[in-house]
């Protein structure tokens, strides 16, 4: 049942944003920081964890989960190092995600020939 759950959070949330992008002008950049600070905004209220003890890996792995851990990295750090802790704690929570993407973004530039579009 936790991959049927995580299947349907994951899928909704990509579903909305899929939404977003036929109906509205908004480009995929601007939806990606909608989305990023929708996790951390519904994270810093409660509501977001609540969906991810429902949906699991659905809920953590889009954009709305790393607003999600920003937020928690910086409400851990601000609760253990004060009002410094707002602007430190959320970069220390996701150092691992963004060092793997720049690291692995970095390796598939070595790798392929990139091009740029015509």
């Amino acid at each position: 049942m936790d991959y049927l759950y995580a299947f349907l959070v994951g899928g909704a949330i990509c579903v909305i944003a899929q939404i977003l992008m036929d109906t509205t002008k908004l480009t995929s950049g601007r939806i990606l920081v909608i989305y990023v600070t929708a996790g951390a905004i519904l994270s810093a209220l409660g509501i977001y964890q609540k969906i991810v003890d429902i949906g699991g890996a659905g809920a953590t792995i889009p954009l709305t989960g790393f607003g999600h851990s920003l937020a928690q990295g910086a409400i851990k750090a601000v609760k253990r190092d004060g009002i410094l802790g707002a602007f430190t704690g959320g970069l220390t929570a996701a150092a691992g995600g963004i060092g793997a993407a720049i690291m692995f973004g970095y390796l598939m530039a070595i790798i392929f020939n990139p091009k740029t579009k015509p």
